[in-house]
């Protein structure tokens, strides 16, 4: 598992639980450490059972934890990097739904070595969706979840989301658009600015 995966968990835990849980959870899951270093590469057995260690911590099932976790992932302000490389998906959020198919080769871009899932956008109709979450890293589509949450808000866009098993080797999650300008969305400007 690619030390980012890790290392975006680890962010998760200590901003939300607080570094006690992250540390109580990495002796639980028997690391013999309590750092992951962003660009190394783990075993997939840690990354399961850090979250095996933090689901029996929080007696919380792992899709909840990790649908927190792309919650966290768009919305919390130590990711604005990840939340921008997802605006760039569009204007509008129909738009950021459209480029997810091409999600994995931007991520790509900005980390070569970092292979997420393949996606793949079915419009049903204009106001329904499914994406389909192909297999590569487990809990992802849980992630999805969190994420198209996320950015529903960020563009102030209202969406009813719901995982809806797997059809044949991928999990499907379906996306229903009930009004595109709910609210006002998250500022958002193509140029980074420093203050």
């Amino acid at each position: 598992m690619h030390g980012l995966i890790n290392r975006a968990i680890q962010s998760f835990v200590c901003a939300t639980y607080g570094q006690s849980c992250w540390l109580y959870v990495t002796e639980m899951a028997e690391l013999g450490f309590s750092e992951f270093e962003a660009m190394l590469v783990y075993d997939d057995c840690m990354t399961v059972q850090v979250l095996d260690a933090l689901c029996a911590d929080l007696k919380r099932p792992r899709a909840e934890i990790l649908e927190d976790l792309g919650t966290y992932l768009v919305s919390h302000t130590k990711m604005e990097d990840l939340r921008r490389l997802l605006r760039f998906g569009g204007v509008t959020y129909v738009d950021f739904l459209h480029s997810l198919d091409d999600l994995s080769d931007r991520v790509r871009l900005s980390v070569s070595d970092l292979c997420l899932p393949a996606l793949e956008l079915i419009e049903v109709t204009p106001t329904e969706y499914q994406l389909y979450c192909h297999p590569g890293l487990p809990g992802y589509p849980s992630v999805m979840v969190g994420i198209l949450r996320a950015m529903a808000d960020d563009y102030g866009a209202l969406a009813m989301l719901s995982h809806d098993g797997r059809e044949g080797e991928a999990e499907v999650i379906s996306i229903v658009l009930v009004e595109s300008a709910f609210a006002k969305g998250r500022q958002f400007d193509l140029g980074a600015r420093k203050s």
